[in-house]
């Protein structure tokens, strides 16, 4: 069969690939196969070529998977937020654990670790505490736009659309986060729309109104609104503010982060309080934690204690182990475990998490955990008493080569790493397996409808 860039080609899709994709094989091609499913029979259009590989986008569904189902979201397969919305729930947790065991097996080069089915997340909906949306100039349009004559050179406020950086796919709900977020969603779009105002523009770099962040305490209901603009101007955002207090009882902060930067990061330079706390509260297990706007926190609250709980599970501790815990962030790891911990020391790079991590022990009477700022690769240089356990919780980049190195010379004789991307897992655990045996590995879902996964890995130190 003749494989060319822009042509169609019918396929029978076997797999599912890391990354969400479809995987078909054609006279031994791979062919990563977008808005597919293993099962499914389409007509796709393929959109890069390559020798050893090709991908494609599915453009007729001739035959379906019979592990399709029906997504509730009108935005489902325009939107790159959960794209697996069209697969069934039981079925994702399936290829999830699948994408852990092949990291290790094909990138670790490690055969044969117990990769637990993956826990699945409680709800499959309305499960994030977060939600950014941006604000753009310039609209993508649906097929529904084209056909009542909208332009796109237009306010827009919603997600980005795969492969667009200056669209934005004006959005009114998004089923992830609790409904009464959506209600904030429509009443701050419609004050920004009415404002006179313009929104901030990719290309132009003008526009005052950039982004909206919402944030929900699973606790308590809450909401914090943060409102990113371009530049300082109260008379602007302050009835904003005045129009959410009054009409939801729930929304206890209201913040406006003001950042002249280029860059799409919905982060401030400075940042002002128009209403209400600068934080929120929310509760893991017997913890509460104080999370201001631009602090990181899990974005699954009962998905992050389930998580948290394995971490603790697979540490062991007795009550008297010093333990050691890299990129530490705000501190919820060390504060979950310290009732079960001799003492912890957390070591992070972001100045402003170490003060939220002293600021939640405190908020706690938690006397036996200690944050150390600065590169890990320094600071652990610097660890005086060698810890039996090290917990290691990277970015999606995962460690430095420098990082794991001093990890093995320190040789703690438990290692708990937890990893948001099976693949830097893999190549970390590939570092360490001259050193350390995996004992097991337990997936946690803490993001339905994508193909993201939490994975807590137990090393034990090889005699």
């Amino acid at each position: 069969m003749s494989i060319k860039k822009g042509g169609f080609i019918e396929v029978e899709v076997t797999g599912m690939a890391f990354g969400g994709r479809g995987l078909a094989k054609i006279d031994g091609l791979a062919v990563f196969v977008e808005k597919a499913v293993p099962l499914d029979r389409v007509k796709c259009r393929i959109v890069k070529k390559k020798k050893s590989f090709a991908e494609a986008v599915a453009v007729e569904l001739i035959e379906p998977s019979p592990y399709r189902t029906n997504p509730p979201c009108e935005y489902s397969g325009f939107c790159g937020g959960c794209k697996w919305q069209f697969l069934q729930y039981d079925q994702q947790l399936n290829y999830k654990k699948q994408h852990v065991e092949e990291a290790l097996e094909h990138i670790g080069l490690i055969k044969n670790v117990p990769v637990h089915p993956a826990i699945p997340s409680g709800k499959i909906f309305g499960y994030r505490n977060k939600m950014e949306f941006s604000c753009s100039d310039r609209k993508w349009l649906l097929p529904s736009d084209f056909a009542a004559g909208e332009e796109s050179n237009c306010f827009a406020m919603g997600l980005h659309v795969p492969g667009t950086f200056d669209k934005v796919l004006d959005i009114r709900a998004c089923l992830l986060q609790p409904e009464e977020g959506n209600r904030i969603l429509e009443d701050v779009k419609t004050f920004m729309k009415n404002s006179g105002v313009p929104p901030y523009g990719i290309k132009s770099h003008e526009g005052f109104w950039r982004f909206l962040m919402l944030r929900n305490s699973t606790a308590n209901g809450n909401w914090m609104v943060n409102i990113i603009s371009s530049v300082e101007n109260r008379k602007i955002v302050e009835p904003l503010a005045a129009l959410l207090t009054e009409k939801y009882p729930g929304v206890v902060s209201v913040i406006n982060n003001i950042t002249s930067s280029k860059a799409a990061v919905a982060i401030g330079e400075s940042e002002m309080v128009l209403a209400g706390s600068p934080c929120i509260k929310d509760k893991l297990g017997d913890f509460e934690f104080e999370i201001s706007a631009n602090s990181f926190f899990q974005t699954n609250t009962p998905g992050a204690e389930i998580l948290y709980n394995n971490v603790k599970e697979f540490a062991g501790l007795s009550g008297n182990e010093t333990v050691l815990d890299l990129y530490s962030g705000t501190g919820t790891i060390p504060v979950y475990l310290s009732a079960d911990a001799g003492s912890i020391t957390g070591l992070e790079i972001v100045e402003s998490a170490v003060s939220d991590a002293k600021k939640n022990c405190l908020a706690n009477g938690i006397s036996n955990c200690t944050f150390v700022l600065g590169d890990i690769r320094e600071s652990l240089s610097k660890i005086s008493k060698k810890p039996d356990v090290i917990i290691i919780d990277p970015p999606r980049a995962g460690m430095h080569k420098d990082v794991v190195k001093k990890v093995t010379d320190i040789a703690p004789e438990r290692i708990v790493y937890v990893s948001c991307n099976p693949a830097t897992l893999a190549r970390d655990i590939f570092l360490l397996k001259e050193y350390y045996e995996v004992t097991e590995v337990q997936p946690v879902d803490m993001f339905p409808h994508t193909w993201h996964i939490e994975s807590v890995a137990r090393l034990e130190k090889k005699r």
